[in-house]
């Protein structure tokens, strides 16, 4: 239903799906502004980033695409219109992400998938066939990573009902932290977004040995293929948070 009212208007479609892609390509034009006056960001190139950058952005734009309405759970909540949801011969969580599907969200997308390509031109890679499977185990792994995210973040506003912004502190946030290398960040951040909440599963650590790159914490070489197990055990927390958050749901008492 949402699709179908969004393509109604195609011209409008259109130039919002481009207004998507500039406005996110912005976060890039930063990174290119940083390149201007430096030759490395954390020993890294331009090019090195250019790929962390993509395939955080391509696997947050999918993630975002499916359950990006999430952040809005906690006004329907607020405002009891939750219930109607609940009524209805669907799943609910299935009904949360697809309300408001906002269709433009592919020029998020688009924008991840044109950087993406560019750092896979550009990077000085020795490509063998397990490096070719993992970039789009990467893509893949993290999308489901971040939508681990979303619905625990969904979860979450279940107790808070107003908590939208903690939730985009954690994914918005995760996608903007990724498109950095590690060395930038103090090693208990790095350890953080590694053991704890598993983001850097998403790029930093398959990408380390992509391009040969230590990692600054010292993970073994075949961490780097863990990200569809990680992708998968972050699921069983998100999604018994999520249950746990439904079944505690009593209504607004209005």
């Amino acid at each position: 239903m949402w699709i179908r009212s969004t393509v109604a208007y195609r011209s409008s479609f259109v130039l919002t799906v481009i207004g998507n892609l500039l406005l996110t390509a912005l976060d890039f034009v930063g990174i290119l502004l940083m390149f201007s006056q430096v030759d490395s960001l954390g020993g890294w190139t331009l090019p090195e980033v250019a790929l962390l950058y993509g395939l955080s952005a391509t696997a947050f734009g999918l993630a975002d695409l499916t359950l990006g309405s999430m952040d809005s759970l906690g006004a329907r909540i607020r405002d009891g219109s939750f219930d109607t949801l609940l009524v209805r011969p669907a799943p609910v969580l299935a009904q949360v992400g697809a309300d408001r599907f906002a269709l433009r969200r592919l020029g998020r997308i688009t924008q991840g998938v044109l950087v993406l390509a560019y750092g896979l031109v550009s990077v000085d890679v020795a490509w063998s066939l397990p490096k070719v499977l993992l970039v789009p185990m990467m893509l893949a792994g993290g999308a489901v990573i971040f939508g681990a995210i979303f619905v625990g973040g969904a979860a979450f506003q279940f107790l808070a009902q107003d908590a939208a912004e903690v939730q985009n502190a954690f994914t918005y946030g995760g996608n903007t932290l990724l498109q950095y290398p590690p060395g930038v960040f103090g090693k208990d951040l790095v350890r953080g977004v590694t053991f704890l909440l598993p983001l850097a599963f998403v790029n930093w650590v398959p990408a380390a040995y992509l391009l040969d790159r230590p990692y600054p914490i010292g993970l073994p070489q075949w961490a780097a293929f863990l990200t569809p197990l990680v992708a998968v055990a972050f699921c069983v927390p998100a999604g018994l948070a999520w249950r746990a958050g439904l079944r505690s749901y009593r209504s607004t008492g209005s």
